[in-house]
């Protein structure tokens, strides 16, 4: 073989390389990466469609759910608020024979949809009439969230209780018109 025809052809392989290496960075490269995010937003996608109709099947027990949940909040004023919840809270009490020692509370503007009223609760009692004591307040259905609960022996056998609760009820505030 010729000097001169193995010049052309080394010359067309290292063109020939460099195309194909041009090619890669150029087309290749950026058309897989393009590929590879157009199918996770597919798979995204798809995943919003099935959550949405999984939302609409589900509708009807959402809403019914949501009603409950909204009619079993504490009433919008701050004095019916605080009744309402010691009014549970002695029924509650004297259903489980608990002794209530102390209650405090205080209201907070959590955002314009809603606020909280938060109390703390002391009581004492044996380990049944307490637990049935926080059973009562569990299952009831008024809009309530135990955040603390404290419990601590008040004599050597163990017998007698103390119960420190910290509960939030929730109060919704209809919109301004």
């Amino acid at each position: 073989m010729k000097i001169k025809n193995r010049q052309q052809l080394l010359t067309i392989g290292a063109i020939v390389v460099v195309a194909l290496f041009a090619a890669d960075k150029l087309l290749v490269t950026p058309l897989g990466s393009l590929w590879s995010a157009r199918s996770k937003q597919i798979a995204t996608l798809r995943k919003k469609v099935e959550d949405g109709r999984q939302l609409i099947r589900r509708d009807e027990s959402l809403r019914g759910r949501w009603e409950q949940m909204r009619t079993n909040t504490l009433p919008n004023t701050e004095s019916l608020a605080e009744q309402q919840l010691l009014k549970a809270l002695d029924r509650w009490a004297q259903a489980s024979h608990v002794s209530m020692t102390s209650f405090g509370h205080q209201l907070k503007h959590d955002s314009d949809e809603f606020m909280t009223v938060q109390c703390r609760v002391e009581a004492s009692g044996t380990m049944d009439r307490v637990s049935q004591f926080l059973y009562d307040l569990e299952k009831d259905p008024m809009a309530l969230k135990l955040e603390a609960v404290e419990i601590s022996s008040r004599d050597s056998e163990g017998q007698q209780l103390s119960l420190g609760l910290q509960i939030s009820g929730l109060v919704l505030t209809p919109p301004a018109h």
